[in-house]
Protein backbone atom coordinates (compact mmCIF):
# COMPACT_ATOMS: atom_id res chain seq x y z
CA UNK A 1 0.00 0.00 0.00
CA UNK A 2 1.27 3.47 -0.83
CA UNK A 3 0.73 6.78 0.94
CA UNK A 4 -0.26 9.94 -0.88
CA UNK A 5 3.38 10.74 -1.63
CA UNK A 6 4.03 7.38 -3.31
CA UNK A 7 6.08 5.82 -0.50
CA UNK A 8 5.42 2.30 0.65
CA UNK A 9 3.67 1.82 3.96
CA UNK A 10 5.27 -1.59 4.48
CA UNK A 11 6.89 -1.41 7.91
CA UNK A 12 8.90 -4.65 7.88
CA UNK A 13 10.84 -3.80 4.74
CA UNK A 14 9.53 -6.87 2.90
CA UNK A 15 9.40 -7.30 -0.84
CA UNK A 16 7.47 -4.08 -1.36
CA UNK A 17 10.57 -2.02 -2.17
CA UNK A 18 9.25 -0.18 -5.21
CA UNK A 19 9.92 3.17 -3.56
CA UNK A 20 11.87 5.58 -5.68
CA UNK A 21 15.33 6.08 -4.23
CA UNK A 22 16.97 9.39 -4.93
CA UNK A 23 20.27 9.20 -6.77
CA UNK A 24 23.45 10.47 -5.15
CA UNK A 25 23.78 14.23 -5.38
CA UNK A 26 20.10 14.89 -6.01
CA UNK A 27 18.38 18.02 -4.74
CA UNK A 28 16.39 17.85 -1.50
CA UNK A 29 13.94 20.44 -0.24
CA UNK A 30 15.21 22.51 2.67
CA UNK A 31 11.67 22.95 3.95
CA UNK A 32 11.33 20.99 7.24
CA UNK A 33 7.58 20.66 6.67
CA UNK A 34 7.97 19.03 3.26
CA UNK A 35 6.17 15.71 3.46
CA UNK A 36 5.66 16.20 7.21
CA UNK A 37 2.05 15.03 7.10
CA UNK A 38 3.04 11.57 5.89
CA UNK A 39 5.95 11.09 8.29
CA UNK A 40 5.48 8.38 10.84
CA UNK A 41 2.78 6.61 8.85
CA UNK A 42 4.69 3.49 8.12
CA UNK A 43 7.44 4.70 5.82
CA UNK A 44 10.70 2.97 6.53
CA UNK A 45 13.35 5.38 7.79
CA UNK A 46 16.14 3.87 5.69
CA UNK A 47 14.58 4.84 2.36
CA UNK A 48 14.96 8.54 1.58
CA UNK A 49 12.08 10.34 -0.05
CA UNK A 50 12.35 11.11 -3.73
CA UNK A 51 12.29 14.80 -4.46
CA UNK A 52 11.54 16.25 -7.87
CA UNK A 53 14.51 17.80 -9.58
CA UNK A 54 14.57 21.59 -9.75
CA UNK A 55 11.62 23.87 -9.16
CA UNK A 56 8.20 23.41 -10.69
CA UNK A 57 7.40 26.04 -13.29
CA UNK A 58 4.35 27.27 -15.14
CA UNK A 59 4.26 27.32 -18.88
CA UNK A 60 5.34 30.99 -18.83
CA UNK A 61 8.42 30.15 -16.73
CA UNK A 62 7.15 31.49 -13.38
CA UNK A 63 7.94 29.40 -10.30
CA UNK A 64 5.64 28.88 -7.33
CA UNK A 65 7.66 31.48 -5.42
CA UNK A 66 6.99 33.99 -8.19
CA UNK A 67 3.27 33.26 -8.00
CA UNK A 68 3.19 33.80 -4.23
CA UNK A 69 5.18 37.03 -4.50
CA UNK A 70 2.80 38.19 -7.25
CA UNK A 71 -0.22 37.43 -5.05
CA UNK A 72 1.39 39.10 -2.04
CA UNK A 73 1.94 42.28 -4.04
CA UNK A 74 -1.60 42.32 -5.40
CA UNK A 75 -4.09 44.96 -4.32
CA UNK A 76 -6.54 42.29 -3.09
CA UNK A 77 -3.94 40.77 -0.74
CA UNK A 78 -2.92 44.20 0.53
CA UNK A 79 -6.58 45.00 1.24
CA UNK A 80 -7.02 41.78 3.25
CA UNK A 81 -3.87 42.54 5.27
CA UNK A 82 -5.00 46.14 5.78
CA UNK A 83 -8.39 45.03 7.10
CA UNK A 84 -6.63 42.60 9.43
CA UNK A 85 -4.28 45.27 10.78
CA UNK A 86 -7.07 47.85 11.18
CA UNK A 87 -8.81 45.47 13.58
CA UNK A 88 -5.92 43.72 15.32
CA UNK A 89 -3.64 46.65 16.14
CA UNK A 90 -6.24 48.73 18.04
CA UNK A 91 -7.66 45.59 19.69
CA UNK A 92 -4.24 44.47 20.94
CA UNK A 93 -3.33 47.95 22.15
CA UNK A 94 -6.67 48.32 23.94
CA UNK A 95 -6.55 44.89 25.56
CA UNK A 96 -2.93 45.25 26.68
CA UNK A 97 -3.68 48.69 28.15
CA UNK A 98 -6.66 47.22 30.03
CA UNK A 99 -4.55 44.28 31.29
CA UNK A 100 -1.56 46.42 32.32
CA UNK A 101 -3.93 48.88 33.98
CA UNK A 102 -5.46 46.02 35.96
CA UNK A 103 -2.06 44.69 37.07
CA UNK A 104 -0.68 48.14 37.92
CA UNK A 105 -3.81 49.09 39.87
CA UNK A 106 -3.74 45.80 41.77
CA UNK A 107 -0.09 46.42 42.65
CA UNK A 108 -0.15 50.13 43.45
CA UNK A 109 -3.65 50.60 44.87
CA UNK A 110 -4.51 47.52 46.94
CA UNK A 111 -6.95 49.59 49.01
CA UNK A 112 -8.98 50.44 45.92
CA UNK A 113 -8.96 46.85 44.70
CA UNK A 114 -10.04 45.58 48.14
CA UNK A 115 -13.03 47.92 48.29
CA UNK A 116 -16.21 45.81 48.61
CA UNK A 117 -18.84 46.19 45.91
CA UNK A 118 -21.53 43.71 46.95
CA UNK A 119 -21.05 41.37 49.89
CA UNK A 120 -17.77 39.49 49.49
CA UNK A 121 -17.27 40.72 45.92
CA UNK A 122 -14.68 43.47 45.66
CA UNK A 123 -13.32 45.66 42.85
CA UNK A 124 -10.40 43.27 42.17
CA UNK A 125 -12.75 40.33 41.63
CA UNK A 126 -14.92 42.34 39.24
CA UNK A 127 -11.88 43.57 37.32
CA UNK A 128 -10.46 40.03 37.13
CA UNK A 129 -13.76 38.68 35.83
CA UNK A 130 -13.83 41.62 33.45
CA UNK A 131 -10.52 40.36 32.02
CA UNK A 132 -12.16 37.05 31.17
CA UNK A 133 -15.22 38.77 29.75
CA UNK A 134 -13.04 41.06 27.65
CA UNK A 135 -11.10 38.07 26.31
CA UNK A 136 -14.29 36.31 25.21
CA UNK A 137 -15.76 39.48 23.70
CA UNK A 138 -12.54 40.21 21.83
CA UNK A 139 -12.45 36.64 20.49
CA UNK A 140 -16.05 36.91 19.33
CA UNK A 141 -15.40 40.33 17.72
CA UNK A 142 -12.30 39.01 15.94
CA UNK A 143 -14.14 35.98 14.55
CA UNK A 144 -17.05 38.16 13.44
CA UNK A 145 -14.73 40.69 11.81
CA UNK A 146 -12.85 37.92 10.00
CA UNK A 147 -16.07 36.31 8.80
CA UNK A 148 -17.62 39.56 7.56
CA UNK A 149 -14.60 41.49 6.32
CA UNK A 150 -11.76 39.11 5.38
CA UNK A 151 -12.71 35.45 4.92
CA UNK A 152 -14.36 35.73 1.51
CA UNK A 153 -11.54 37.84 0.05
CA UNK A 154 -8.89 35.54 1.57
CA UNK A 155 -10.64 32.48 0.18
CA UNK A 156 -10.74 34.07 -3.28
CA UNK A 157 -7.03 34.82 -3.03
CA UNK A 158 -6.34 31.25 -1.98
CA UNK A 159 -8.39 29.92 -4.89
CA UNK A 160 -6.63 32.22 -7.35
CA UNK A 161 -3.24 31.15 -6.01
CA UNK A 162 -4.12 27.49 -6.37
CA UNK A 163 -5.29 28.09 -9.92
CA UNK A 164 -2.04 29.90 -10.75
CA UNK A 165 0.09 27.07 -9.31
CA UNK A 166 -2.08 24.20 -10.61
CA UNK A 167 -0.01 23.69 -13.75
CA UNK A 168 3.19 23.39 -11.72
CA UNK A 169 2.19 20.10 -10.15
CA UNK A 170 1.12 18.29 -13.26
CA UNK A 171 -2.43 19.64 -13.28
CA UNK A 172 -3.39 18.34 -9.84
CA UNK A 173 -3.51 20.42 -6.72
Amino acid sequence: MHSSNGHSRAREGGSDRSDPVEPAGSVRYDDPWYDALASGWGESDDTPAAVPQGRAQRADGATAADVYVEVQRSAAFQEVRSRYRRFVVPAVIGFLAWYVGYVVTATTAPGLMARPVAGAVNVAMLAGLGQFLTTFLLTWAYARHARLRRDRAALELRWDTQELTRGMRGGSS
